[in-house]
Order: C-alpha cells, then structure tokens, then sequence
C-alpha cells in the first residue's frame, strides 16, 4: 500500500450507517477516522453515547429473504461482511419473523469492534465545516439528526436547502408491569416462535374510546417545523387516526393472526403488540406506538389499554426532525457530491429510510471510498438486487421534483423479464411467485457481481 492509501478517509457520523462504512473501509485495508460528536453534543432523540444507537424500534424488520425486499437486503449485506449485521444476529432477541436487538448489547458490540479495528481511529467531537483542505475523501452519513453547523455547512456545499420532515419514536414498557390476566403471548399467524409479542386486545367499546382519546390528547407542537411532511413509514399513531377512526384497525392494531386464548371466540376490535427489546426480557416496545402526544397523555392514554393499565415506562415515545437530502438531484451513482465528488453522504441523510437501509447505504459508499482510496474505480451492485435497487432509487431513480424517504421494497426492483416473469401458463407472476423469483434473480446477480 503507497503513502497515498495509507492517507485516512474522514467519516463523520457514529451511527448505522457511520459505523458500517468506517467497518468497510478498514476491511478493505483503509484507515479511518470516524467522528462522533457525542457525548460532547449530543441530540433530542439519543440516550446514550454508544456508536450506533438504536433511537427508535429495536427491530431491523423481516428477516425473511424470500418474499420481503428487507429481508432480502439483510443477506446481501451479510455476504458482504456486514459489522451491522453481524452484531445484530449476535445479539437477537425473539420477534417472530423479525430480526430484533438488544439495543444495549448490539450498540456495545458495534462499539467494540470498531474499537479494536487498528485501522480505525474515533474522533469524539463535533464537525461543523467548513472542512479542512487536507480531507481529500469524506463521508458524511451524520444522520436525521444533523447538527445545526453541519447542516449548515451541507448547504453551503450543496447551494440547496437540505428538506426535513418529522420522525416518531415509540414508547418501552416494562414487562413486569404488564398485566398478564388480560394480556398473552402470540406471534401473528404464529411465526417464529410464535409467542414473540405480548398481545393486549380491546372490544369495540375500548377501542372508540382510545381513538377518541387520541383525537383529543395533548399533543407537543414544534413550531418551527410546521409545514414539514411526515414520512409514510413511521406516522405518528395520532395522525393515523386522523386519517379515519378504522386506520389502526387496519395498521399497528390489526387483530388478525392472533387468538386470544381466553376469549378465543371473540374477535377484538384491536390489538396492541409489544415487542421485546432488550435480550433480558425485561423491556417492550409498544410496535407502530411512535407519537408526538405529552409524555402526560401517553402514560393517561396507554395506561387505557386492557393489560397496561399499571404500565411503567422505561421510555415515553417522542418526535425529532429527520434531515435528508435532494439525493436524485445533488448525488452520482457512488453517493458522492456531483458538486465536490471527494464528499460522499451515506445513511437516512440520503433520503433511505431504516435501519438495515441506512447501514446497506454506509456499506456501499465505504466500499466507494475505500475503491477510490485504492486507486480502483467503484463497481455498483446489479440493479436487480436489494443494495442495486436502493442506491438506483436514491441517486436517480426517484423524482427529484417529489423526492422523500423510501424504505427498501420490491416496487425499486426492475420488472422480471419474460423468461422469468412468467408462470408455466404463460402468466405473469404475481404475489409471492413474483417476489420469491425477484430475489432468486437477485442472488444469482449478487453471486456474479461478487464473483467479478
């Protein structure tokens, strides 16, 4: 390796995606240094100073790589040496079809091999910008919650206004608080274990009165960032109900899947789900609960909820701004600046949404940068795959007129082609024959673009 190689790539941003790129750049014999501005300033959405902290759900979703574009995108990410999954199935809890963590364990875990990577050197203290000269290759993957002179900064590169929009985070029970007279355990359509989640079911009388509840409750109001759109993907529950009084029925309080075994020939109205999120057992999650209602209201309201009633909270759900760039617009094909293409952005500030998708994006662009660094030129993973499919949509696939969030999905993929879009009738697939030949197609295109 020449003197030039040997020059680090400066990362900026501990969380997913900051994490996993810093991971990729020192396996491919790069150094790193990987700056973190907590503890020395930290945010309104993290508790901690660990590197990739789980603000809000502890689950990276299904885990299922047949039929579930996410889940998909899990398997890629662990045949290319993922740190971020990696830690994540070391340190699993029980979720069903789900892949869900132990926060506390899987942020440690991150921690320590990042830590103990000789390559890898962490900066505690804050980036603002401008950047110094002497950083010839950068990645910023700062996150939703960017600081106010890094974003500033961002613009002054960019010469555009970074967009914003509200994100959610749901509230963590403790589970010796539940009441288990009312409550039980199920998995929906008893995946996994199927005993998984914590179910409380509430009749139809129950279920007016929380929605009403909803309606009603004190909400916190951030008026500086009225006019922000909220991402589909994690509305807050009481603008769900907003949206019409059977929303939840049909959303994070379906009750179908599920028996309750003490009135088994009675179907609810709603159920809600806790899911657990640390490996003790000891703290749930209540699933699709992200709110901007009072911590006041939550615990009044919640504590409504048949086998809640005494719920003690481990933590109260809130509401953050969430940051992302104008991607389609302002970025190449390898996530770096068209304007100043040594700068590369990586995670939910790049307009991905989730966990697993903000780590596969600081997974590609360490991987860029490090090609880069090696005087190699970056090779971009087949449209066709998990990782292909969401670096299309974020660089140029989406409208950059109407641009916002996306989570991975089979929607990004491109259409299969006759040859394998067909049935033995001569039909196109549809439904699960259709997803299970997409991510057929996918492995075999990752397996040949690995090999190459």
């Amino acid at each position: 390796m020449n003197n030039e190689n040997t020059k680090p790539v400066h990362v900026i941003g501990g969380g997913l995606a900051g994490s996993e790129a810093a991971w990729q750049l020192a396996r491919a014999g790069v150094s790193v240094i990987l700056h973190e501005m907590r503890p020395q300033q930290s945010t309104n959405a993290h508790i901690t100073d660990g590197l990739a902290e789980l603000v809000c759900s502890n689950s990276f979703r299904s885990d299922d790589a047949e039929f579930n574009a996410v889940g998909l995108l899990h398997q890629e990410m662990r045949q290319l040496d993922s740190l971020i999954m990696a830690c994540a199935d070391a340190n699993k809890v029980p979720a069903g079809g789900a892949l869900a963590v132990d926060r506390e364990a899987f942020s440690a875990a991150v921690e320590k091999a990042l830590v103990d990577e000789p390559l890898i050197e962490i900066a505690r203290a804050e980036v603002a910008g401008p950047f110094p000269e002497d950083w010839d290759k950068i990645i910023i993957a700062s996150g939703p919650l960017t600081s106010e002179r890094l974003a500033g900064a961002i613009r002054e590169l960019t010469g555009k206004n970074a967009l914003s929009f509200f994100d959610a985070i749901a509230p963590i029970v403790h589970k010796d608080s539940i009441d288990f007279d009312k409550a039980w355990y199920q998995s929906r359509y008893d995946k996994g274990d199927g005993s998984d989640y914590i179910n409380c079911p509430l009749d139809g009388q129950q279920y007016e009165t929380f929605i009403d509840d909803l309606l009603n409750g004190e909400k916190t109001e951030f008026k500086e960032w009225e006019g922000t759109p909220y991402f589909e993907g994690c509305l807050p529950i009481e603008v769900m109900a907003e949206r019409g009084r059977q929303t939840l029925a049909y959303g994070p309080m379906k009750p179908v899947g599920l028996t309750n075994p003490r009135n088994p020939t009675v179907k609810p109205r709603g159920i809600v789900q806790l899911r657990q999120d640390n490996a003790l057992g000891t703290l749930y999650n209540i699933v699709g609960f992200q709110t901007k209602l009072t911590y006041g209201e939550q615990k009044r309201i919640f504590r409504t909820i048949p086998g809640l009633e005494n719920a003690e909270f481990a933590r109260l759900g809130g509401l953050h701004r969430n940051t992302f760039l104008n991607s389609p617009k302002l970025l190449n094909g390898t996530l770096a600046l068209k304007s100043h293409p040594h700068i590369r952005f990586a995670g939910q500030i790049t307009g991905c949404e989730g966990y697993v998708e903000s780590s596969a994006v600081g997974l590609m662009a360490g991987r860029y940068a490090a090609a880069e660094r090696l005087e190699q030129t970056p090779s971009t993973p087949p449209s066709t795959t998990a990782l292909g499919a969401l670096l299309d949509h974020i660089t140029h696939g989406a409208d950059e007129k109407t641009f916002q969030p996306m989570n991975v999905n089979f929607g990004l993929f491109p259409d299969l082609d006759d040859g394998e879009g067909l049935n033995e009738k001569g039909r196109r697939l549809k439904g699960k024959d259709r997803k299970q030949a997409m991510s057929d197609r996918a492995r075999r295109d990752l397996k040949a673009w690995l090999g190459a």
